[in-house]
């Protein structure tokens, strides 16, 4: 079922033609916490990732971001990238999620806040 998906899908993995490509021109370059593998070709003109599960960008770290863009030429598994003490650590966007923030007095929350500070506009009839 998994080869099946990945066959006409692009956003479960590799598609066919991707996987393809890897293997005859990629060269594997690292792998992210998150078990994203990146590749470029062997001339080092074309970079790319293969998300380990659900295609989202924002699942890619900075550091990994300035290298697939050229921002860099390193890769940060050969020169990884110097953080300040305050910097957190990388989290992907979480909005449409459970996990997504979620303000009080917002409907997603179980109970939402009774608000006291306004009273409701009725229409004199």
């Amino acid at each position: 079922m998994k080869f099946l998906l990945q066959l006409l899908t692009w956003w479960n993995g590799q598609t066919l033609g991707t996987r393809l490509f890897t293997w005859r021109r990629g060269q594997k370059v690292g792998e992210d916490a998150q078990g994203n593998i990146f590749y470029q070709t062997r001339d080092g003109k074309r970079r790319w990732v293969v998300y380990n599960g659900e295609a989202e960008a924002s699942r890619v770290s900075p550091d990994w971001h300035g290298w697939l863009h050229f921002t860099w030429d390193e890769p940060p598994t050969e020169k990884p990238l110097k953080h300040k003490p305050w910097e957190k650590p990388h989290q992907e966007n979480l909005t449409g999620t459970t996990l997504a923030h979620a303000p009080a007095g917002s409907i997603r929350l179980a109970r939402p806040v009774v608000r006291q500070d306004y009273e409701a506009w009725t229409p004199e009839g």
